[in-house]
């Protein structure tokens, strides 16, 4: 179907704007203003105050700066907390530098596997368009980086501290793009001209070398063993000489991250049901992404039990709806645009996610909760965005905010039910479309 607009139409759209005064009131102020400046409701700020019935210690925020880190932030933030307590180390940060150099190594190895088992479909295929579109990306999910820590373990930041090219990922990601762009051209020729499998795999095992080089000279050389070495908060020396990054996880942390399980909010789908997402697995042999994905009251609860014990939660969502971030808000009434334009905007959580309005953008940790005659009301949430925003970097999110953008939480396993636990350990993952919006 195919409709031209015609000048009789165009002059009736301009007369719903014509001699209206209210119009030209609002027309002077928007664009004076912004849409957000104009649209944003004061009252949200004296609601979200930042007094929490449920609320873990926590230390300084971290800043991942110009990347795309927060899922490894996040992870770590959690993880942090716990040894934070262990040692008596209220502001100790952990490495996200360690992290994410093993994670351009291992997204490059699963990368040619992929490309090698695609050769079949044309380059124009979709899900091998989406596997080029950012090879040397560095957003990520929960389970991508707790593959990483479970096979690296975890470093202090004084021991690999974060340099130019982590702190603006940018300049390197183009790069190792180029780079990697170039390596599916010759892979794929390679296998199509008969290339023995011998061959391809010492031509990949060169190719891979070149991606630690390169991530080596931006990023840095990751330790293989260190002297942990610092004064607790009581001011008491300590050292633990040659130590490895393993072994460090392994006595100061002592997580199992196996015993986790990520809980999807995603009502485009079946609630009650296992999903994974292998396009964005990152480490061959390595933990697999999967969701449980249930009701929005099972998710808060878990999310309230965990905090409720004391432990802090990864949790995933789309950060850029309804913000303030100087003043550190999440709310949904936070912009009344519908008022503002006098327009209904409004769309299910389920039709956001099929119809491209809604994906999970960023990861952020949950550290309090606000309960009223049991029921949450508002969220404490640590950032990666350094302390400028919001009060020292923590925001506070509306209940309303949690129920329509967030859309994953870790937790630990005994936060689900017993029907949940059979679930999680007795079916097959339902596998999702490389390009799912909760990729």
């Amino acid at each position: 179907m195919e409709h031209k607009l015609t000048n009789s139409e165009i002059s009736d759209l301009r007369s719903t704007v014509q001699d209206n005064r209210s119009i030209d009131v609002l027309r002077r102020a928007v664009t004076k203003v912004g849409v957000n400046s104009a649209s944003q409701n004061n009252e949200v700020a004296s609601k979200l105050d930042r007094v929490f019935s449920i609320e873990v210690q926590t230390g300084k925020v971290s800043n991942q700066l110009h990347s795309g880190r927060c899922w490894i932030f996040s992870l770590l933030n959690t993880l942090r907390h716990r040894a934070a307590t262990n040692l008596k180390l209220k502001d100790l940060e952990l490495s996200q530098s360690y992290i994410y150099f093993w994670d351009k190594i291992e997204r490059a190895n699963m990368f040619y596997d992929r490309i090698l088992n695609s050769t079949e479909v044309k380059p124009d295929d979709r899900e091998l368009q989406f596997y080029l579109s950012m090879p040397g990306d560095d957003g990520g999910q929960w389970t991508m980086a707790a593959a990483l820590v479970q096979k690296y373990g975890v470093v202090p930041v004084s021991v690999m501290p974060e340099t130019f090219n982590t702190k603006d990922t940018s300049g390197f990601a183009d790069a190792l793009n180029l780079k990697l762009r170039r390596d599916a051209v010759e892979l794929r020729s390679l296998k199509e001209n008969g290339s023995t499998d011998s061959e391809l795999q010492s031509r990949r095992d060169d190719l891979l070398k070149e991606v630690y080089k390169m991530t080596s000279i931006a990023v840095g050389e990751p330790p293989v063993e260190f002297d942990f070495e610092y004064r607790d908060d009581d001011k008491k020396y300590h050292i633990d000489r040659k130590i490895t990054p393993i072994e460090f996880y392994k006595k100061y942390i002592g997580v199992d991250l196996d015993d986790y399980v990520v809980l999807s909010n995603s009502p485009d789908k079946e609630f009650n049901q296992m999903m994974s997402l292998p396009s964005q697995d990152n480490v061959v042999g390595g933990k697999k992404i999967e969701f449980l994905n249930v009701e929005m009251k099972y998710l808060k609860q878990a999310a309230i039990n965990q905090l409720k014990d004391g432990e802090t939660v990864w949790f995933g969502n789309d950060v850029l709806k309804q913000m303030h971030r100087k003043d550190g808000l999440l709310d949904s009434d936070l912009y009344k645009r519908d008022e503002l334009f006098d327009i209904d905007f409004h769309l299910s959580k389920a039709d956001r996610l099929k119809f491209g309005e809604a994906e999970v953008s960023h990861a952020m940790t949950l550290t309090g909760v606000d309960l009223v005659e049991d029921q949450s009301t508002k969220w404490k949430v640590e950032n990666s965005w350094g302390d400028k925003n919001g009060q020292d970097g923590y925001f506070v999110m509306g209940d309303n905010w949690f129920n329509d953008f967030v859309y994953e939480v870790v937790v630990h396993r005994q936060y689900l039910t017993d029907e949940q636990l059979k679930i999680v350990d007795e079916t097959t993952p339902t596998q999702l479309n490389a390009w799912d919006p909760l990729r």
